[in-house]
């Protein structure tokens, strides 16, 4: 039986798909932040089978809840303070998202202007669709 100490203050982002967990790490720039990052990966789980989980021993305003809503807005995102949750977040997914991903059209503008932010547009929320703000290049999750 694994056993990770419980955490003063930070945050547990619970029921990631198994597997998924480092690519969120990146995502996030945890390996940039001075704190205590636990990950654990293929934790056994009733509701999925199995998952991975992290644990960041920091305040929560270090998390960028947009991206972690556009990898995956089934996410819980658990709160601790003193020891104990405090609150549940409720992801969802962003209207829009910066660098996360980047725009494959040749023709952008993002193309040619190499500083120019990759902005992309939620515009269909059902389907999980992004377009590109410059060219509206479609980028669909999954």
């Amino acid at each position: 039986m694994l056993n990770v100490g419980a955490l003063h203050e930070g945050f547990v982002l619970d029921h990631i798909e198994a597997g998924r967990s480092m690519m969120i790490y990146h995502y996030l720039n945890l390996d940039k932040l001075d704190c205590t990052v636990a990950i654990i990966k293929n934790a056994v789980s009733n509701k999925m089978g199995r998952k991975d989980i992290i644990k960041v021993e920091c305040p929560i305003d270090m998390l960028d809840l947009d991206i972690l809503g556009f990898i995956d807005h089934n996410i819980t995102v658990n709160i601790i303070k003193d020891g104990t949750i405090v609150e549940k977040k409720v992801l969802t997914l962003p209207k829009q998202i910066k660098n996360v991903i980047k725009c494959k059209n040749p023709r952008c503008i993002t193309s040619i202007e190499q500083e120019l932010d990759h902005v992309f547009i939620l515009t269909d929320p059902e389907k999980e669709v992004y377009r590109c703000k410059y060219c509206e290049e479609k980028y669909r999750r999954k």
